[in-house]
C-alpha cells in the first residue's frame, strides 16, 4: 500500500503512468490491423527507420545550437517514420519489391542511418540506447504532451475508421471492388503505424515497440471471436501489462520496456494454454464444439481452421 501511494504521489511516476496507459491502449489498436494484414513485422521496420529520425533530430539540434540537443529527437523520429512507412507502402503497392525485401531495407537502412547521423551530430551510439530500449522513467512533460496528442490521434483514427481499415486489411481486392480508396487507406494505416512507433518509443523502445503492438493482439485472439472485440481486448491487455511492468520496475531494478514485453508474452502463453484447454473440452465426445454466437460488425474464423489461417477474418 505504501508503495502504491509513493507511485501515485511521485511526479515522475505520474508522467510515466500516463504515458504507459496511452501507449498501452493505442499500440494494440494499430497492431490489430497489422496482424490482419499479415504485416506483424512492419512495426519493427518502422522502428528502425525512426532511429534515423532520432539521430537527424539530434543533428538539427546540434547545428542550430538547441539545448538539450535531443529536443528534436521525437519530432524527427515521427517525420522519418511516417515518410518511410508511406514510401514503403507505395513501393509495395506498385509491386516493385516484395514485402520482406522492403522490410529488410528498413531494418538495415534505419540502423545504419541512425548510427551515421548520431556520429556526425557529435554524439555516440550510446546516446541512442534509450530510444532503442525505452526509458519511460525519463519521460519529460514535453514528451508527455507529444505522446498524449499522438496517442489520442491514433485511437481516434483507428477506432473511427475501423470499418474501412478492416476492409483493406482483410481483402484489398474486395475493398477496391466495393469502391473504397485502397491506396489512401493503406497509406493511412502505414502512417498510423509510424505514429504509434513514435509514441511507444519512450516506453518500450524502438526495438521492442512491435511486441507491444502485436503480442496483446495475439493474446486477445485466443478468446475474442470478432475483430472489434479483439481490438478492445488487446487494447485493455496493453494497458494492463504496461502498468504492471512499470509498477514492478518501481519496486525492482529492472528495465521497464523489456519487462513490459516479457509480461505480455507470459500472458500470451497463459491465454494460449487456457484457450487450448477450453477448445479441447468443447470438442469432447457429446459436444458439437460449436463456438458461441456473438453480435458484432466483423467476425473472425476459428483459430484452428484446417488450412492453418489463424486469425483470418471474414465479413458478415
Amino acid at each position: 500500500m505504501e508503495m502504491i501511494v509513493e507511485i501515485l504521489t511521485s511526479q515522475l511516476m505520474q508522467r510515466a503512468l500516463v504515458a504507459a496507459v496511452l501507449v498501452g491502449a493505442a499500440a494494440p489498436v494499430v497492431g490489430t490491423f497489422l496482424v490482419q494484414r499479415r504485416l506483424a513485422l512492419l512495426g519493427d521496420g518502422i522502428g528502425h527507420i525512426a532511429l534515423t529520425g532520432v539521430a537527424a533530430g539530434w543533428l538539427v539540434g546540434a547545428v542550430v545550437g538547441l539545448t538539450p540537443r535531443d529536443v528534436l529527437a521525437l519530432p524527427g523520429a515521427m517525420v522519418a517514420a511516417v515518410l518511410g512507412a508511406v514510401a514503403i507502402e507505395w513501393v509495395r503497392a506498385k509491386g516493385r519489391i516484395t514485402g520482406d525485401v522492403a522490410l529488410a531495407i528498413l531494418f538495415y537502412g534505419g540502423i545504419a542511418g541512425g548510427v551515421l547521423l548520431i556520429q556526425i551530430a557529435g554524439g555516440t551510439s550510446s546516446n541512442l540506447m534509450s530510444y532503442l530500449f525505452g526509458s519511460i522513467a525519463t519521460v519529460s512533460t514535453g514528451d508527455l504532451v507529444w505522446t498524449a496528442g499522438l496517442a489520442l490521434l491514433v485511437l481516434a483514427v483507428g477506432i473511427g475508421l475501423r470499418g474501412p481499415l478492416f476492409a483493406v486489411s482483410n481483402d484489398e481486392d474486395f475493398a477496391r471492388a466495393s469502391g473504397l480508396p485502397v491506396q489512401l487507406l493503406t497509406s493511412l494505416l502505414a502512417a498510423l503505424a509510424a505514429v504509434t512507433v513514435t509514441v511507444a518509443m519512450r516506453v518500450v523502445g524502438l526495438l521492442l515497440v512491435s511486441a507491444l503492438m502485436i503480442v496483446p493482439v495475439a493474446t486477445a485472439q485466443a478468446f475474442a471471436r470478432s475483430f472489434s472485440r479483439t481490438m478492445a481486448w488487446a487494447s485493455g491487455i496493453g494497458v494492463v501489462v504496461s502498468i504492471a511492468g512499470l509498477c514492478l520496475t518501481y519496486a525492482y531494478d529492472l528495465p521497464p520496456g523489456a519487462l513490459i514485453v516479457v509480461l505480455a508474452i507470459a500472458l500470451y502463453a497463459i491465454a494460449s494454454a487456457v484457450a487450448h484447454h477450453r477448445r479441447a473440452r468443447l470438442t469432447a465426445p457429446g459436444d458439437d464444439g460449436a463456438p458461441p454466437s456473438e453480435v458484432d460488425d466483423v467476425h473472425l474464423r476459428d483459430h484452428d481452421d484446417a488450412d492453418g489461417e489463424q486469425g483470418e477474418a471474414c465479413r458478415t
